[in-house]
């Protein structure tokens, strides 16, 4: 997965992130700014404004926190993130359930159905056929690689755990032993209906930068998708922060009595990832894709 020449350290630093370290809380970037100033209701119901939709007040504060910030995100230099884990119980399907997030923000508790992870998502061109054959069928539009360090998928396990007492499988992610890397199969949206996940650039503020040092924004330059298949400039393997939604598949349990949502008599879980949002650092050459035939591989 990673190329020859590098070595662990040249790995991590594929995932070490800018800014984040410096960046306080309260910094938020303009356009959520803006919306703050929009406001409706008052109380426990009042409605703020977040990127064109209202959503209830505690549900605006995690969405900045999380996606905005880049607060209390999975990753090398995320050693504990403030969240709790805990299993949805929307779905009628007891053998597979929603996980949710609780997060700290400032001494009160704010729940959201996304994290964020360091990663490397995968956007080089794949080959579609060989000889008649599919090729990692519907590679850019209906999934995508995310590499990230196997220590950080091993602290999303302990965090699913520690909040809904499953063990977890190693079903659905590839592991790379040599590399210390995971690669996620991570699901997109792409039907019509379906938001498709936005991918957003860095682009620095200049004005920003000269109140606040080190201050960064990102602009939205269209769907993973359509940076996959649109924009050849981005066509690379990008470091960057993951937003994901996390649904958790239980097996048949011993005991048909017990419930998914009982902490007792559980195996092991499978986690599924899918892919909402992506802030993107940048290209990075430290880690090179996954290619199942190296001397067939084709390049759009």
């Amino acid at each position: 997965m990673c190329k020859s020449s590098g070595n662990k350290a040249a790995t991590m630093n594929a995932y070490l992130i800018p800014f984040q370290q410096r960046q306080p809380d309260a910094i938020v970037d303009e356009a959520a700014a803006d919306d703050e100033e929009q406001s409706s209701g008052s109380g426990s119901s009042r409605m703020l404004k977040w990127r064109g939709n209202w959503v209830p007040e505690e549900e605006a504060k995690a969405l900045r926190h999380v996606f905005d910030n880049l607060q209390d995100h999975f990753g090398h230099q995320r050693p504990d993130p403030r969240v709790r884990f805990y299993m949805s119980l929307s779905r009628n399907d007891e053998q597979h359930k929603d996980l949710s997030f609780t997060y700290t923000i400032d001494g009160q508790s704010c729940n959201l159905p996304y994290i964020g992870i360091d990663i490397c998502i995968d956007l080089t061109p794949k080959l579609v056929h060989k000889h008649g054959q599919p090729m990692m069928k519907d590679y850019g539009k209906t999934w995508v690689y995310a590499y990230t360090p196997d220590m950080t998928m091993d602290k999303i396990k302990s965090y699913v755990k520690a909040g809904t007492g499953l063990n977890v499988s190693n079903d659905g992610v590839d592991y790379d032993p040599n590399r210390n890397l995971v690669a996620i199969k991570a699901k997109v949206h792409h039907q019509s209906g379906q938001p498709m996940p936005s991918f957003w650039v860095l682009q620095e503020d200049t004005q920003l930068l000269s109140m606040r040092e080190n201050s960064v924004s990102f602009s939205r330059i269209g769907s993973v998708q359509e940076v996959y298949d649109e924009q050849p400039s981005q066509q690379g393997i990008h470091r960057c922060v993951g937003m994901f939604a996390v649904s958790v598949e239980v097996g048949n349990t011993p005991n048909p009595s017990i419930k998914p949502n009982s902490a007792a008599g559980r195996g092991e879980a499978r986690l599924s990832f899918t892919l909402v949002s992506v802030r993107s650092w940048g290209v990075t050459d430290c880690v090179a894709p996954i290619v199942h035939s190296p001397m067939q591989l084709q390049w759009k």
